[in-house]
């Protein structure tokens, strides 16, 4: 049962609960289809009057959404977030992540924080938005694969590069405990694919060993990390104050007395500004390539490296004085901005020409976690934001370009 709210524990919206319940019943893991979710939302904004476009992705089995509450003949402020969500695999969970509960004044479950409580809120404000005149109008984006590289977003940027008219400003929802965030890193992840020639390890030498190749590129990386951590660029505003460099994840070899003839290996850049993501790249690409492959390819001519980028994103930087910024910053109450580790899909937006800012419900901290909840607090904190929103964008609240 939930708690007794008390002086201290806000109440939040029944719409938005019920909204929030909703959503996190989906199971939009990114390895899901999230049509279940889009195609609910798609009918429930269509019980309001209002029309939904879906932008699918290759296959057919994810869409992003895009709808304009109010006028379609000028560009707004869109709402944007995705859908889908990290597993739950391997962790422990001590209740049902597809049901909301709440305890303590949080609500628990998968997405709560990350980031289904600011899709819930913006659509269960929805027929407030709609219930008068609005000058300025709201679009509503919500994309697939952002847990997985922001793969999702960029079709739905490409859809709206052919409109008429498309969103003047955008405020990305991700947890950022209702402050305004103006920048995030950008990031670049690759997988490395090293080819051997297996032979019986007590024939070493005859063989090239795909591991011990991929253990001396890991330790360039590990190097550049140090590199980095000790020497920079630094940008204090930042929790971790210089670009990271990471290992994620390694596989490869048959069994101990094979010469391994394969391995693959993850890795990631996060970088500030003023790291180029290129030639971090190139540095590692270039030792491999020329340090280590030579000697491989003595032995084996058709062993060596090959790459495959994974994801990337731009990151975000904007200027104290964007438009975006002084909207967020009165949406919020709050002069105060900061910049973040983590990436969002704001990079993209902004560098698709739609400035970007990062404001929504809950605390990076409590994403990706066994239990993720975000508390009832938050779920206050960004009605109260979308209320601000609607009186911005009625009849002179805000010059419509």
């Amino acid at each position: 049962m939930p708690d007794t709210l008390n002086a201290e524990t806000p109440a939040i919206r029944p719409e938005s609960r019920a909204m929030i319940e909703r959503l996190i019943a989906f199971d939009t893991t990114s390895r899901n289809s999230n049509l279940d979710l889009i195609h609910y939302v798609r009918d429930y904004l269509a019980d309001l009057g209002v029309t939904a476009t879906l932008v699918h992705d290759p296959g057919g089995s994810k869409a992003n959404l895009y709808a304009t509450l109010g006028p379609q003949d000028r560009g707004g402020i869109a709402l944007s977030g995705h859908t889908d969500v990290v597993p739950i695999d391997d962790q422990d969970w001590t209740r049902d992540p597809w049901t909301v509960s709440e305890s303590g004044g949080r609500l628990y479950g998968r997405g709560t924080c990350d980031m289904k409580s600011f899709v819930a809120v913006a659509l269960a404000h929805a027929p407030r938005f709609l219930g008068g005149e609005l000058e300025t109008p709201i679009h509503l984006c919500l994309s697939y694969d952002e847990e997985v590289g922001c793969r999702g977003v960029p079709g739905l940027l490409a859809h709206l590069a052919e409109q008429p008219v498309r969103p003047r400003l955008c405020i990305v929802g991700e947890p950022t405990d209702m402050k305004v965030v103006t920048a995030h890193k950008g990031k670049l992840s690759m997988a490395c694919h090293v080819r051997g020639k297996e032979a019986h390890s007590s024939l070493a030498p005859h063989g090239v060993n795909a591991i011990q190749a991929a253990a001396r590129v890991i330790g360039l990386l590990t190097d550049m990390a140090a590199e980095k951590s000790a020497n920079g660029p630094f940008d204090s505003d930042y929790d971790v104050p210089h670009t990271t460099i990471h290992t994620g994840l390694i596989e490869g070899g048959t069994q101990l007395n094979i010469v391994p003839g394969h391995c693959r290996f993850e890795f990631e850049f996060r970088y500030l500004p003023e790291d180029s993501p290129d030639a971090l790249l190139a540095r590692v690409k270039d030792f491999a390539e020329q340090e280590i492959a030579p000697a491989m390819q003595a032995i084996d001519p058709a062993s060596g490296f090959t790459w495959e980028p994974l994801s990337s994103f731009p990151g975000l930087d904007l200027a104290p004085e964007a438009e975006v910024v002084d909207l967020a910053k009165a949406l919020t109450g709050s002069n105060a901005t900061g910049k973040v580790a983590f990436g969002t899909e704001a990079g993209l937006f902004d560098d698709s020409g739609i400035p970007a800012v990062v404001c929504g419900p809950g605390s990076i901290d409590q994403a990706h976690k066994p239990d993720e909840f975000v508390t009832l607090e938050q779920i206050a904190l960004c009605e109260r934001f979308m209320d601000r929103l609607e009186e911005r964008v009625r009849p002179g609240g805000l010059a419509h370009g």
